[in-house]
């Protein structure tokens, strides 16, 4: 019987969806401001540079996959990008909604959807990007495969996520960091520690930066790259659909 990593523990593919969706319904609500504390607020700045790397122009349609809170499409949407923003979790995709309300930015389209299962018809999309939740995909293969069907040729693939840092020194101050602390924020800030040490976990357990480079080239993807930041903590991928 298949079986997949959820946080440290091995499961059915199945049951790890469940898992999952059912963490992001618990946090939906106060997904950003744990964010703020996950990452002293550098989340923000991560946020910023992956975007000026996804270089969004006016008219251009972007799916902006696990995007429910509308952190990374309303950034997009300034520059006049048409952004879809599409996430598996409906509670997710309300709190952006609400955001987007009180900011009065109507312009974007949200949409629930399976990242491995994508309802969009081939060839639809200029650009495809997914912050920080990659991660938590059951079948990432599927999904990177998933988001090259979607995209025109020439279209571009953009992915920021949590990796390995490879400073000395600095990688096992935030590992005892994010082991120790992080949970114990969760409990205090958000109710729920179980959910964040899942968090935490599912961060050790993504592939190595190279790893992750080569299964988006599997997927179809040319011209792949990595941008590592703070030596890895976090990284930039990149590949084009030519």
């Amino acid at each position: 019987m298949e079986q997949v990593s959820y946080g440290y523990q091995t499961v059915s593919p199945e049951e790890k969806t469940r898992r999952v969706r059912s963490v992001f319904e618990r946090v939906a609500a106060r997904y950003d401001l744990m964010n703020d504390f996950m990452s002293g607020g550098l989340h923000r700045v991560w946020k910023d540079a992956f975007v000026n790397r996804v270089k969004p122009r006016a008219g251009e349609r972007i799916l902006d996959m696990a995007g429910g809170t509308g952190d990374i499409a309303f950034r997009m949407a300034k520059r006049g990008a048409q952004v879809t923003v599409s996430d598996i979790n409906p509670e997710m995709l309300k709190v952006g909604q609400d955001r987007a309300a009180k900011r009065g930015q109507g312009d974007l389209g949200w949409s629930e959807q399976n990242a491995e299962t994508l309802s969009f018809g081939d060839r639809e999309f200029d650009a495809y990007t997914i912050a920080f939740g990659i991660r938590n995909v059951t079948d990432i293969p599927k999904a990177l495969r998933e988001a090259h069907r979607v995209l025109k040729f020439g279209g571009r693939f953009f992915c920021l996520e949590f990796s390995t840092t490879e400073w000395p020194g600095f990688g096992e101050v935030y590992d005892a960091y994010s082991h120790h602390v992080v949970p114990k924020i969760g409990k205090v800030v958000a109710n729920d520690e179980e959910a964040y040490r899942y968090l935490i976990e599912s961060i050790r357990r993504f592939p190595p930066m190279p790893e992750f480079e080569r299964m988006i080239a599997a997927a179809g993807f040319k011209r792949t790259k990595v941008e590592p930041i703070l030596g890895g903590l976090v990284a930039i991928h990149s590949g084009w659909k030519v």
